[in-house]
């Protein structure tokens, strides 16, 4: 096999082709509301909505996918998702209702812009510090330089505060009178939600948002909740004032705010809010244009789709008399109070739905598999675009629910204790009668358009044998296959990223990104003992004990750490303990120090830092910290896993 084919992108089969046919009949393309919407109140853009640093490289830019310029949609991606991904290419400064702005398609998320008195309150502030200040720039050209007089995160995940230094500088938040408003436990989640797994989660985005996949008919053409995701320089900024409770008001700049607190739904950390002078409701990233994830591919914890349908029914009995026009923090608005109160029911009611009838398929003995081939939505809900599953789907979706009711086990006791991949991979293809004979039956398969069942069955060839050449060609065209008949953005990419792992090897395009800016210094320092602790290396340090007394002078916190059984643990000191070394650092030269990987002894022989006992105490545990792999195997055996 030639290695251009072997890498080579394939055409949309015939059995692609047919099912898209059948799609096109089967839904409203007709309705092109949402297009009117999308395009609703456009003051002005920047071309191609692109963005560049202050070097004048280019951070953002949506010209690679002008291919999506075409209404006809390309038969390499599902006709649904082509919609979509169409709509999430409106871009620039839009009026919501006068005095109520966006800046939409300069980044994953939004920016809701609400002028006050004397300025305007910045609702999130996308992901980069780059795209922000583009995203602020942009309406001040429209509107007018004026003062920022207020910020708002709406919740916890990073594209909506990540990119706070393009709007406030470091000086205006050290000075404390702007006031940057919150959800309770924000900053808590927000730095501890992708920290402790967060090297497993960043490699695990690339497939879920496709990042390094080009934008083509053949690749990247949505995220389903936006175009793309934002790559630059980001920073947590903490805020200064948090709501606590649902009935909270804020006065900001002479604007009214009143705020309903949404948490464990989309975010740990959430929640929505109602601006009476504009008649606007805002709700966050709970009431988008698609079905959400319950759990997304990066991981998280299950979010909980009855909490969250709970949340959108206290919505409409707070404000569904009152809203004039609905936006969230993806997308675009919705006018009118009999379309706000229907959007927000239906999204309601498709969370309630999924929940409760899951869990009655449950409750007859279904297992996760089975409730996703067999549960569909009522018409209504179905063929209602807003509620398509281009973010989430329903299929994993309920699984997701299943998950949070019953875990993992399905309680047949054959999936108790099963091998793992390459082991049962061996089996698999040695029951199949080898290699060969397998490969011709998929071949076969493929060509019938059976392209879960050659998936699953190369998927155990690979894993046996992940030089197989044959087999990892086969399986990226299975995947490339699934891949374009996806209506979800996340499935695709997830199918297309495969493909181009199982052709390409998992090279520099599959390494994951550097964790959260400043993380260390936006940990409290428990969270960062929980962060080394999955580090060590139990094996590795069976035999070792330590027992380390730290007193931060800075923030005069006083904790205990020791090491034993290859276990670390802290907590406040205990008077008697013997310790093999005592440190007086700041917080500051601590996180310095570990994000440097500085010896404490040396630093202990320059007076940067105090020591007693033995200095090197500090530097044998980090010692025995393991560092992760960033580009991990996914769709081949992981490097660290050798079977007995």
């Amino acid at each position: 096999m030639k290695q251009d084919s072997f890498r080579a992108h394939k055409a949309a089969s015939q059995s692609v082709v047919d099912e898209f046919s059948k799609l096109k009949d089967e839904l409203p393309f007709e309705d092109t509301a949402d297009f009117d919407d999308a395009r609703r109140g456009f003051i002005g853009t920047r071309e191609h909505a692109r963005v560049r640093r202050a070097d004048g490289s280019c951070t953002w830019d949506l010209e690679p996918f002008s291919f999506l310029d075409a209404e006809e949609p390309a038969p390499t991606v599902n006709p649904s998702l082509w919609r979509q991904a169409r709509l999430n290419m409106e871009h620039g400064l839009f009026e919501v209702v006068p005095g109520v702005y966006q800046v939409r398609g300069f980044d994953i998320a939004n920016m809701t812009l609400i002028e006050g008195d004397k300025g305007v309150i910045v609702v999130d502030c996308l992901m980069v510090i780059d795209s922000a200040r583009t995203g602020i720039e942009l309406y001040f050209e429209h509107r007018g330089k004026r003062p920022i007089t207020g910020v708002i995160f709406t919740h916890t995940h990073e594209d909506h505060w990540g990119g706070t230094l393009g709007v406030l500088t470091e000086e205006e938040i050290a000075a404390g009178e702007i006031p940057i408003i919150a959800p309770d436990q924000f900053i808590e989640n927000a730095v501890s939600e992708n920290i402790i797994a967060g090297p497993a989660m960043r490699r695990r985005i690339l497939y879920q948002v496709g990042m390094s996949l080009e934008p083509s008919i053949h690749g990247l053409v949505d995220c389903g909740l936006g175009k793309a995701v934002a790559r630059g320089p980001q920073a947590l900024v903490r805020p200064n004032d948090l709501i606590m409770e649902t009935g909270d008001t804020r006065t900001i700049d002479g604007v009214e705010f009143e705020f309903q607190m949404a948490p464990d739904s989309e975010a740990p950390a959430e929640m929505h809010f109602y601006a009476p002078k504009y008649k606007l409701l805002n709700l966050a990233e709970n009431c988008t244009h698609t079905f959400h994830n319950l759990l997304p591919f990066r991981g998280a914890e299950v979010r909980n789709p009855l909490a969250w349908s709970y949340y959108l029914t206290e919505a409409l009995e707070l404000w569904g008399t009152k809203a004039d026009v609905v936006c969230g923090q993806h997308h675009w608005p919705v006018w009118g109070n009999d379309r706000v109160v229907q959007l927000v029911r239906q999204q309601r009611d498709l969370y309630k739905y999924v929940h409760d009838q899951t869990l009655r398929l449950i409750n007859h003995g279904l297992t996760a598999e089975e409730i996703a081939e067999t549960l569909t939505l009522p018409r209504e809900l179905d063929h209602a675009w807003h509620l398509r599953g281009y973010y989430g789907h329903l299929r994993h979706n309920v699984k997701a629910i299943y998950q949070k009711y019953l875990g993992w086990y399905d309680a047949n006791p054959a999936n108790l204790n099963p091998l793992p991949r390459i082991e049962s991979g061996r089996k698999y293809i040695e029951y199949m009668g080898g290699a060969k004979a397998v490969l011709e039956r998929a071949r076969s398969d493929m060509e019938a358009g059976s392209f879960r069942w050659v998936s699953q069955v190369l998927s155990h060839l690979v894993f046996a044998e992940p030089d197989n050449t044959e087999a990892r060609a086969l399986l990226a065209d299975a995947f490339e296959q699934l891949g374009y008949l996806a209506e979800s953005a996340n499935w695709r990419n997830a199918y297309l990223f495969g493909a181009l792992e199982l052709r390409n090897g998992a090279g520099e395009h599959s390494k994951a990104a550097g964790g959260l800016p400043n993380s260390l210094g936006s940990l409290s320092t428990r969270q960062v003992w929980d962060v080394l602790s999955v580090r060590v290396n139990g094996p590795k340090a069976e035999a070792q004990k330590l027992n380390m007394l730290f007193r931060f002078t800075d923030t005069e916190e006083c904790l205990e750490v020791c090491l034993e059984s290859g276990v670390l643990t802290y907590g406040l000191p205990v008077s008697n303990t013997a310790a093999d070394a005592r440190y007086e650092i700041t917080r500051g030269d601590f996180n310095d120090l570990l994000a440097s990987q500085g010896l404490f002894s040396e630093a202990a022989e320059q007076g940067r830092i105090k020591a007693e006992g033995d200095p090197s105490a500090m530097d044998q545990l980090i010692g025995l910290l393991d560092q992760f792999e960033d580009n991990f195997g996914i769709v081949e055996p992981r490097s660290l896993y050798q079977p007995s």
